[in-house]
């Protein structure tokens, strides 16, 4: 399984703003000496040496991850938030004709990106789309009418096909399944197996107890994956303040990983007031609280976009 970010940001997306880009600006000038500009060499090292909330962005467009396969033009799409844009102007992507798209839910930020997502105004291509909701085109479709959109969905010439999924599907020989979690309204998450392999991509969600329950439907889901990608959108202190919004703590994100033995967790959803330099602060936090809590170790990453992970 080939993963890619295109979205990471939740709620909206966020562009980086003038005066975030002149912070780093004035951040780096402030590092450099004599010797870091002597040559190309010299700068080429200076930049590759800078932390990464510096030299780079985590992104702004809002949830889409990607599931590619090596031995098929079909791939798997969560969510249409605005990254799924990008996706769809990426050359990496253009061998693809076949587009299986599970919606977390839909949330704005879930579904604004599907009006710009050029493959699906190709007639060659295949979209289906898949949701435990029913009437999954009316809800695809009411966002695409006047006066919200000029272009209606009719206008996405691509065939569509739409899956109320009431069991796992399977998706170019890979299973798919999905699990409600907590969020307001509702929230999906979804497990890609593949001969073994587990994939869980649980966005929009606020943990509590009953997912640590070691019963028979956790168990099957999430124990033992080899990767989940999880919203971990908060502080500790602001999941308590914002109780019931719907999002979880990177430290309950953490001790939700170690609980069911996951690999590896992937910090997904960021907040959209955070800046690169406190969502990377936010990794750091967390990989202190792993060590000094005496977790299993967990291989952590924090989503941004671009990101690429094979498992």
């Amino acid at each position: 399984m080939n993963v890619q970010f295109w979205g990471v940001r939740g709620s909206i997306p966020t562009s980086a703003t003038p005066s975030r880009i002149k912070s780093k600006i004035s951040a780096i000038v402030e590092q450099i000496t004599p010797e870091d500009i002597e040559s190309s060499e010299s700068r080429e090292r200076f930049l590759a040496n800078l932390p990464p909330w510096l030299f780079g962005t985590v992104g702004g467009n809002s949830p889409c991850v990607s599931v590619s396969f090596d031995d098929s033009r079909e791939c798997i799409v969560f969510d249409c938030g605005s990254g799924i844009r990008e996706m769809g102007l990426a050359q990496e992507m253009a061998k693809m004709n076949h587009y299986h798209i599970f919606l977390s839910h839909f949330h704005w930020d879930h579904i604004q990106g599907l009006p710009f997502f050029l493959p699906g105004y190709e007639d060659k291509n295949k979209l289906d789309f898949y949701s435990p909701l029913g009437g999954l085109e009316g809800i695809i479709s009411g966002q695409m009418t006047d006066p919200y959109f000029p272009v209606t969905l009719d206008a996405m010439t691509a065939a569509k096909t739409y899956h109320y999924m009431e069991k796992e599907f399977k998706i170019c020989g890979r299973s798919v399944s999905a699990k409600k979690m907590n969020h307001p309204g509702g929230s999906w998450a979804y497990c890609v197996n593949e001969n073994g392999k587990r994939l869980i991509y649980a966005t929009d969600v606020e943990l509590t107890s009953d997912d640590f329950i070691k019963n028979e439907e956790n168990i099957s889901f999430f124990q033992n994956a080899d990767l989940i990608i999880i919203d971990s959108q908060y502080t500790l202190g602001e999941a308590i303040e914002k109780y019931n919004w719907g999002h979880s703590a990177f430290s309950m994100a953490v001790d939700f990983a170690a609980n069911w033995n996951i690999k590896h967790m992937v910090m997904f959803h960021h907040d959209p007031t955070y800046d690169d330099h406190k969502l990377y602060g936010l990794l750091q936090s967390a990989k202190w609280y792993i060590e000094r809590m005496s977790l299993k170790e967990i291989e952590l990453t924090l989503a941004v976009e671009g990101l690429k992970i094979t498992i």
